[in-house]
């Protein structure tokens, strides 16, 4: 049912002076609410047969204004419920109404947004938004604009920047174009700007891909990784090669969890021969039955009289590492020494593709879908993408389903 709006001189109520409030009057579904306009009146002044004030109304001109300003606001507001499919109450009308506007720059609301992250200690995503301020900065030269000047204009702009100027792939400029319609959908949910001025839906970020070059292997492949004999690869004994071959293979047996999660597993992580952790992005819980292989690559590791809270892997340690920033730190330079490695043992085997950590992840998807294992559970979206294929079967299907589909790994 349609909501009403009426101005009314409400005489239930007389102030000391005998002037009576003048509110807004607010019907739905048979049920009533007053909003005050904060100014009183004369009832000789008012005209109860066409709701406003009489001719001869002192400050008619003002008074008019302020009804008609009040009441385009709330008009809006129910427009915004109607055009989200929303129901909403006269209630929920009115609290929305109420909130007071926050102005606030792209440059202040970025600001804040990276900190946010900084303080969940999500850092790979406060790092990938801080470059998409330092990007925007050098675009614009100052960033003290609104979100509602970013229309899809500007965004042609912007891409043509990154073209011409910085030189940038499809895939890197949709990496930029990502970041900023998050921030913007964001804003748009902190009540900075409207839904009806979302430039995306005419501006189509989908369009940045390119082709992804192959990045799986086979479970033949696999098998010749885990049969290679490190060792023998360099005339000195390096222990990172034989710790880069683990981490790569119990990606590749663990649901393809990326180095980030691998490397913050906890002692007190592994229950009941199942990994149980929160995955260190997106703090979504990852739980699954670890594969006997899996199994033996952490007694490799396991440490007598460890601490429950203690890192599993030699990488991380609880007494140094404290901060977000220090793990993070500590993680990515691990992941390109890591790769170096990898890539070594993949030109030792003579692999047809580059050896990476990204491509435990991706082989993993690529073997089970290959397997017959459904496309319900294994999502096809690999390249840049790829980051949400274990959120995507994780958090849509059981335990048991995932257990039962990793029988076909090996």
């Amino acid at each position: 049912m349609n909501t009403t709006l009426t101005t009314v001189l409400y005489t239930s109520k007389t102030l000391s002076d005998g002037t009576h409030p003048l509110m807004l009057r607010l019907t739905k579904n048979r049920r009533i609410k007053y909003i005050s306009l904060h100014i009183s009146l004369d009832a000789k002044f008012w005209d109860f047969d066409k709701s406003r004030p009489k001719r001869n109304c002192p400050d008619k001109e003002r008074i008019n204004t302020l009804i008609e300003t009040k009441t385009k606001e709330l008009q809006e507001q129910i427009l915004d419920f109607k055009t989200s499919d929303k129901e909403y109450t006269l209630n929920t009308l009115l609290e929305k109404a109420s909130r007071k506007v926050v102005r606030q720059t792209v440059s202040e609301y970025l600001n804040g947004y990276i900190d946010r992250l900084l303080a969940e200690k999500r850092v790979g995503n406060a790092k990938t938004f801080q470059e998409l301020r330092t990007s925007l900065t050098k675009f614009c030269r100052s960033l003290d604009f609104y979100f509602i000047d970013i229309d899809a204009e500007w965004l042609k702009r912007y891409e043509q920047w990154l073209r011409v100027e910085r030189h940038y792939s499809d895939n890197s400029i949709g990496i930029r174009f990502r970041s900023l319609r998050v921030l913007y959908n964001s804003a748009i949910t902190d009540g900075l700007i409207k839904k009806a001025d979302y430039p995306f839906d005419t501006f189509k970020v989908s369009r940045f891909k390119e082709a992804t070059a192959k990045r799986s292997l086979t479970k033949e492949d696999i098998r010749r990784i885990m049969d290679c004999e490190v060792r023998t690869l360099t005339k000195y004994p390096k222990p990172f090669l034989q710790l880069a071959k683990d981490l790569f293979l119990f990606s590749y047996l663990s649901c393809g969890i990326n180095l980030t999660d691998i490397l913050h597993i906890r002692y007190a992580d592994i229950v009941d021969e199942r990994l149980v952790i929160n995955r260190q992005k997106t703090g979504k819980l990852l739980s699954f039955q670890l594969q006997p292989a899996a199994l033996d690559i952490l007694d490799k590791y396991r440490q007598p009289n460890a601490h429950p809270q203690d890192y599993i892997f030699p990488v991380l340690r609880r007494s140094v590492h404290v901060t977000a920033q220090q793990q993070y730190g500590r993680v990515q330079r691990t992941n390109k020494r890591i790769n170096r490695y990898l890539k070594l043992i993949g030109e030792h085997l003579h692999l047809p593709i580059t050896l990476t950590t990204y491509v435990a992840r991706h082989s993993f998807a690529t073997v089970l879908k290959r397997s017959g294992v459904s496309t319900s559970i294994i999502s096809e979206s690999l390249g840049h993408s790829s980051e949400k294929i274990t959120q995507i079967y994780l958090d849509s299907f059981e335990n048991s389903q995932i257990d039962a589909a990793m029988q076909n790994l090996l």
